[in-house]
């Protein structure tokens, strides 16, 4: 026995080598560059390589480090080299080519005069710990969540639930909006919710005192761990910290969500006695654990918020593209939705299925008549979306001016081809696009349209749905017709007559080609349903309509949908027509027919003079011009020379002195038959026909005539006597125009029915 403060010296005593080499715990000893310069029997045999001491001077990294934890040891290195100790897990391929998580503490190896010379690294088997292979299929099917939707708000709150009860008794996720921490996900274990004004609420914000764990967390951007508990998880006042006491909260872990070096927020989860289990305390390895969950939650969210960022991009563009009202049409109902594809419901179909190329349109003509559109481009994403831009635009601006509908899908095959780009190939990739084009006229109820291969509407009329009788249905719009040229692109066009009161539901095909989940699509028996979920409110409002259309077939929506409601209702419509001379005596007769109906139809005295002003105006205007064989003037030496009259005295038309040549007298004879004849075509030629309409809210008027050209405005010197009518017209009307007629011409205007 040695006396107090004598050295002890025993020569039975160990070596550091040797108690190394007899403790149950992997020793790696490394250099500065992280070559392998020692490492204890323990660490072989828990690699696989007893039997192998050649690996001296190979990379730590080389020794079978997972690829996805190479950062993670290169931040070691960086740390410890700092004089920093470093704690952390990592995978590693054994000899035998099976995995192991080795749950690792490294710190410097320092020389004797302080230098940091290399890395001295501490390692277990993770798994002899119990429940971590658990936690680290955990952290599988974290992932897994996460990787099957862009919709982090979802998202989030199903890792959470996956999170608790298995891992964690309370989850929360605080994200910051701006500068702003709101609470986004608050979930708990055996279905408990905190006490009202205790713990924070969805959609709340959240504050954090400067010392708690949270604050620290985001602080640092380092996962912390407390076990105090007296320590509250969630801090809105007293009352928070005495349900903390009372759910008898052990433990809590904070990790901030961090992507691409921005702090998203920060995710806790805590213990307590909500659930029985036999850990209460989280330790090293769980902190390891919930900071890698941390991280692959907050690349979610940042993927997330970019997607939904593009995503509301692409559809403000395409919503920016379509209608978004309407004005109040005479004698119409209208309802109409657009819904994009969301492939976030559609088991990741691509985010290229965002936006489409579907659209709608309802267009003001002439006379209180519309243009009713449907059409789809092929393909998604932002091209079709520009292509469909372009197209509506292109159509509203043929049909404003009045052109046939055949003649203007004639025109839009065209423009469709002059949209192509290079297929890559050498040749030029056209866009086909199906579009179906209709004129309504509510006062007669008759329908002209052209279809460039689009689906038939729906026709809802006494309470029965059936699909719209379309007689032609023609190639798709940019489609080359085999054998025949592109400039000989035929479009046809028929007519038919709605009955009274009839709804029309035009639709693109994203309605009914729907995927039932597990199944496929069944267009018969979509159609099928989509008229049963119709007919089931036919007599409802359009809106109505609209709504139960666009639930009526179950599925997937694996392409955006586009439709349209129109409804007419004649009650509110009224016409009066009659034929006139051209003549200056029957302007008189046309302003008498204009005053009676409109004092009939109740319009108001101001109104109905100012309208009567505007018709005597267009009549008179017909009356001057609009003549089959107006009388030519032609400015010669001799002076000015009118052409001369049919019959004119001393004219060639005129009758000879008697010749009793009978056969020159027969010939006179027939043209005296033949000038009859065409003084009779003529006289019908040179009438006219007055057209007033009503509507719920204003006067059309419309005069038709068979002069083939249209009329202009004039500016009238002041010193002219005419030139002003159409001025007048344009100044004192809400609107005018004129359009061709398959014999002549309609020149028209419109009035509101009560004054300001």
């Amino acid at each position: 026995m040695k006396r107090w403060g004598e050295a002890f010296y025993d020569d039975g005593a160990l070596s550091g080598a040797e108690v190394f080499e007899q403790a149950q715990i992997a020793v790696f000893v490394a250099d500065r560059f992280s070559h392998l310069m020692y490492w204890n029997t323990y660490a072989r045999e828990l690699l696989g390589f007893a039997n192998d001491r050649d690996l001296l001077g190979i990379s730590l990294l080389d020794m079978g480090v997972h690829e996805a934890d190479h950062e993670r040891a290169a931040q070691l290195a960086r740390r410890v080299l700092k004089g920093e100790t470093w704690e952390g897990t990592f995978a590693v391929l054994r000899s035998d080519s099976t995995w192991i998580h080795l749950r690792s503490h490294a710190v410097p190896l320092r020389h004797s005069s302080g230098s940091i010379e290399g890395i001295v690294l501490f390692a277990h088997e993770a798994m002899r710990y119990g429940r971590v292979e658990e936690q680290y299929g955990l952290l599988d099917r974290v992932g897994s969540r996460l990787a099957s939707s862009l919709e982090f708000d979802t998202t989030v709150k199903a890792v959470a639930e996956i999170l608790v009860p298995q891992f964690a008794d309370h989850c929360f996720v605080d994200l910051f909006d701006h500068d702003r921490l709101v609470r986004r996900v608050s979930v708990h274990a055996e279905g408990w919710t905190p006490p009202p004004n205790t713990w924070f609420d969805v959609g709340e914000e959240v504050r954090y005192p400067d010392r708690h764990f949270v604050y620290e967390a985001m602080r640092t951007l380092q996962t912390q761990v407390v076990t105090d508990r007296v320590h509250p998880v969630d801090v809105a006042g007293e009352r928070s910290t005495q349900v903390s006491e009372q759910v008898g909260v052990t433990s809590a872990i904070a990790a901030p969500l961090r992507a691409r070096g921005e702090l998203l927020g920060v995710l806790t989860l805590a213990l307590s006695h909500l659930s029985p289990r036999e850990k209460t305390s989280y330790g090293g390895f769980d902190r390891d654990l919930v900071g890698a969950i941390a991280s692959r939650v907050a690349l979610a969210i940042d993927n997330a918020r970019l997607f939904e960022e593009e995503r509301s991009t692409a559809l403000a563009f395409q919503n920016s593209l379509l209608p978004s009202s309407f004005p109040q049409f005479d004698g119409l109902s209208i309802a109409h939705r657009y819904v994009p594809a969301k492939p976030l419901e559609a088991h990741g179909h691509g985010v290229q299925t965002q936006v489409g190329g579907d659209f709608y349109d309802v267009i003001p003509l002439s006379a209180g008549r519309v243009g009713l559109v449907v059409g789809d481009v092929e393909g998604r994403g932002p091209h079709a979306a520009a292509v469909m831009g372009q197209l509506r635009a292109a159509l509203r601006a043929f049909a404003q001016a009045d052109r046939e509908p055949a003649d203007i899908l004639r025109e839009l095959d065209e423009w469709v081809r002059r949209l192509g780009r290079p297929d890559g190939d050498g040749g030029t990739w056209v866009p086909s696009v199906s579009c179906l084009y209709m004129v309504y006229d509510a006062w007669s109820r008759s329908l002209s349209y052209a279809n460039a291969g689009h689906q038939a509407p729906l026709l809802i009329s006494d309470g029965q749905v059936s699909e719209l009788a379309l007689e032609v249905s023609d190639t798709l719009l940019g489609v080359k017709h085999k054998g025949v040229p592109f400039d000989d692109a035929i479009y046809h066009q028929a007519d038919l007559t709605l009955p009274p009161g009839a709804t029309l539901l035009l639709y693109t095909d994203g309605l009914v080609d729907r995927r039932p989940l597990g199944g496929t699509v069944n267009l018969h028996r979509s159609l099928a349903q989509l008229v049963e979920g119709v007919r089931a409110v036919a007599e409802k409002g359009v809106e109505q309509i609209a709504e139960a259309a666009v639930t009526a077939v179950p599925g997937e929506m694996d392409d955006d949908t586009a439709l349209l409601v129109v409804r007419s209702h004649p009650e509110e419509l009224a016409i009066q027509e009659g034929w006139f001379a051209a003549e200056p005596a029957t302007v008189g007769e046309a302003r008498h027919m204009a005053s009676s109906t409109f004092r009939s139809w109740g319009m108001d005295r101001d109104q109905a003079e100012l309208a009567c002003l505007l018709v005597s105006e267009i009549v008179t205007n017909v009356v001057i011009h609009a003549t089959p064989a107006p009388v030519q003037r032609e400015f010669t030496t001799d002076g000015v020379k009118d052409s001369e009259l049919p019959f004119a005295p001393g004219s060639a038309m005129g009758l000879d002195d008697f010749d009793e040549d009978w056969s020159d007298l027969l010939e006179e004879v027939q043209e005296a038959e033949e000038s009859a004849a065409a003084a009779e075509e003529d006289d019908e030629r040179r009438r006219f026909l007055l057209r007033l309409r009503r509507g719920a809210s204003s006067v059309w008027v419309e005069v038709f005539d068979h002069d083939l050209r249209l009329p202009r405005i004039r500016s009238a010197g002041a010193d002219d006597e005419g030139g002003r009518g159409l001025y007048l017209v344009d100044q004192l009307a809400s609107r005018w125009g004129s359009r061709p007629t398959p014999d002549g011409k309609a020149v028209w205007f419109e009035i509101p029915l009560k004054g300001e």
